[in-house]
This record gives structure tokens, sequence and C-alpha cells, in this order.
């Protein structure tokens, strides 16, 4: 089955019209995506959006030769023009199949939100899954293998792909393309860097695909290291390079502190943007954790486990520190570092960078700074990509 996508952004376009945002002033030449629009052996197509015509021309194609046209959500905006001798375009209702003269068989799938998703299988069976701008599925039965080739919405709707990937729609071989792509994400490096995190990918307008053939999965790193300042957006980061997998546990080794109003605050914003799916453990017995098995990880953070360490060895005073503490302190980050080493999940750790600001005053600020720094390079040299987060900013040290 040939998959040719005539355009991979919003029903608006990449750059938006007058949109005078950075990632909109970027989205030149190749970074340019018009909306949506898919081609199936030339003989369906998914989403009719002005100057399809004339992108199916450019990627070599005619569309004298489609007999369906099939719409996925609501095109407000400007008319589209219908193409001489092109069937009129519709909607299956939620659930129905129907097969095309070409032998292709089409099943509506149904949508959380305004819209329908397609399920495609060609006369030779391989099978593609498309969903519309801002859908997932709503209770769609799993099928029975993955899809060869999904497109969605990954940037705007990760949790849709979590959910394919918890029902056995998506599986390590499915070929899963970003489409509907915004401003949200700046385009180049950065959407390519975030979309590899979901085991995702993201084409320029008029690429055109063979469904079902063999392809290497992408690498997508098991072990993931992200650190920075104090609101660097470290957290969200390590957040978003999990959000598009089901039933990931986050770690929060930070615990409650009561009577504090502030922390408590904190803690909920951090819950408030994670998905439903997520499931919550607050510990610092994290060793434990990373020897079993289970969905993957998400440490919050490494500094918060390392003050733990620190209390439990006695480490803050001195004498202590001198006698039995730096020997107890070592031996449990070794530890650490040898279930990061050994550990068969997926792991992203986020951890606070040291020793750029203000010398600390005192003997123990002092050794919390080292300890830290040490901690970070030994966990780092451990993973497979290790992330700085510097304003909002994403810069990739290893990996």
């Amino acid at each position: 089955m040939e998959l040719t996508l005539l355009g991979t952004g919003t029903p608006t376009g990449l750059p938006r019209p007058g949109c005078p945002c950075a990632a909109c002033a970027t989205a030149r030449g190749p970074y340019a995506r018009s909306a949506t629009s898919l081609l199936v052996d030339g003989a369906l197509l998914l989403d009719l959006t002005p100057g399809a015509a004339l992108a199916a021309a450019r990627a070599g194609h005619a569309l004298t030769g489609v007999r369906q046209v099939l719409l996925t959500h609501p095109h407000d905006g400007p008319p589209v023009e219908l193409p001489a001798g092109l069937p009129s375009a519709g909607r299956v209702p939620d659930g129905r199949e129907l097969t095309l003269i070409s032998g292709h068989r089409v099943r509506a799938v149904a949508m959380d939100a305004p819209g329908t998703g397609y399920e495609v299988t060609s006369p030779e069976g391989a099978r593609l899954l498309y969903l519309p701008p801002g859908g997932a599925p709503a209770g769609a039965a799993a099928p029975h293998r993955p899809y060869d080739l999904v497109a969605v919405d990954a940037t705007g709707r990760p949790d849709a792909l979590a959910r394919l990937r918890a029902a056995g729609a998506v599986g390590r071989e499915t070929d899963v393309l970003a489409v509907h792509l915004d401003h949200d994400v700046p385009p180049g490096p950065e959407l390519d860097r975030r979309l590899a995190a979901a085991g995702a990918r993201a084409v320029p307008d008029g690429t055109a695909l063979t469904v079902g053939a063999y392809r290497e999965a992408p690498p997508v790193p098991r072990r993931t290291l992200v650190t920075g300042g104090a609101r660097s957006g470290k957290s969200l980061e390590a957040e978003r390079r999990l959000e598009a997998y089901p039933d990931v546990v986050y770690v929060a080794t930070g615990g409650a502190r009561d009577g504090d109003a502030e922390w408590a605050a904190r803690v909920g914003a951090h819950r408030e943007r994670r998905p439903g799916s997520w499931r919550t453990e607050e510990t610092c017995e994290v060793a434990g954790l990373l020897a079993e098995d289970g969905p993957p990880l998400l440490v919050d953070c490494l500094s918060l486990w390392l003050t733990d360490a620190m209390d439990r060895a006695g480490a803050w005073d001195d004498e202590t520190w001198a006698r039995t503490g730096e020997k107890a302190l070592r031996e449990r980050v070794a530890e650490l570092v040898a279930a990061v080493r050994a550990t068969p999940r997926t792991v992203v750790a986020v951890t606070n960078e040291a020793g750029s600001g203000v010398v600390p005053a005192t003997a123990a600020g002092r050794r919390f700074r080292d300890e830290l720094g040490r901690l970070n390079a030994a966990f780092a040299d451990e993973c497979e990509q290790v992330l700085l987060a510097a304003a909002g900013q994403v810069l990739v040290l290893r990996g």
C-alpha cells in the first residue's frame, strides 16, 4: 500500500497566516506544511484540503484515479473547491465499514473529540490508522495485531499514542507518523527530538511511503537523565518524554512536608499536568524499583534522593561524615548507580545542576554540592541520553 502525505500540518497550515511566533517564523521551505491530507494507492483520499490537487501533482500523482474521498473532521475556513472528476467528500458513521472498488476496506473509528478516524486495509493486508486533529480513539477494541502505520496528532494528543500502545494497536514495528503539526513545537531538530522520544517521526509534505515495508525501528533511549537549574523546564521535559506511553510510574523522592503550603502547591501543580493513567510512588527506595520489571519510571528528582541519603548517613555533621557518613553515602550511591546499569526498565530521571551558582557558605552545603555533582556524573555514565535544560530549551549532551 502506497501512502502519499499531501500535507502534514493543521487545518490552517504552518506557518499560520499572520502569526508572528518564532515557530511560524522558522517554518519555511521544507518546514512549511499544508493541511494534512493522505492519498492511499491513488484511490482513496483522506481529507480534502485546499491545494490537494496541486500537492498531488507535485508528488507525481493525479487525483483522477480517486474513487472515494473521506473527511475526518469538520472543515472550517475557506471553502474547498472539488477538483473536476473527484467524488463528493463524505464521512462514514462510527463503526461502519465500506469496501472500495479498488479492494481497500475502510472502517470508521469513533473518537473522543469531534471527528472520525479511519482504519484502512489494503487488498494485500497492509493496515494503517489515520486519526483527526485533536482526536484519540474512544474505547476502540484492540486489533488482532499492531497497525503497520499510524498517522496521529502526536504533539497535540500524545495520550492518543499512549492509548494505542496500551491497546496493542501500536507495536515496536509500527511506523508512527506525526501529522496535524502546529506551531506549538518549533520545526526542525527540536520537533524531531521530541517525536523521537515518543517513538514517532515527521516527514515533509509530499513524502510517499510503502505501508508494511520493513523499516528499522527508531532507537528510543531507554535511560535518560535530564539536568538543569531551578525552573529551567527539566521536569516538564522529563514528563514530555514519557507522555506517549501508558502506565508510567512517577517516583516522587521529595515526600510530604506537613504544614508547608508552598511545597503542597508545587506537588499539586506537578500532579495536575501528569496523565491520569500514571501512578505515583512517593519513595526514595529507587534502587528496588529499578530492579523490578514493569512500566517506565520517571524519577523526580535525584537531588532530593541525595538529601534523603545524606540524612540517613548523617552526612551533614562533619564528625559523623569523617567517621562513617562518607562511606555509608558512597555505598548507597553505588547501589543506585549499579541498579541503573542493570535495570530492565525505561527510566527518565531528573536532577539539579550543581556548582553553577554561589558557593555555599557552610561545609555541609559545599558537601551536598560536591556529592550531587558526583552523583550526576555517575548516573549520567549509565544513561544512553543526557539532556541539559536551560530557559525552557533543551540541549542534548549525549545521545
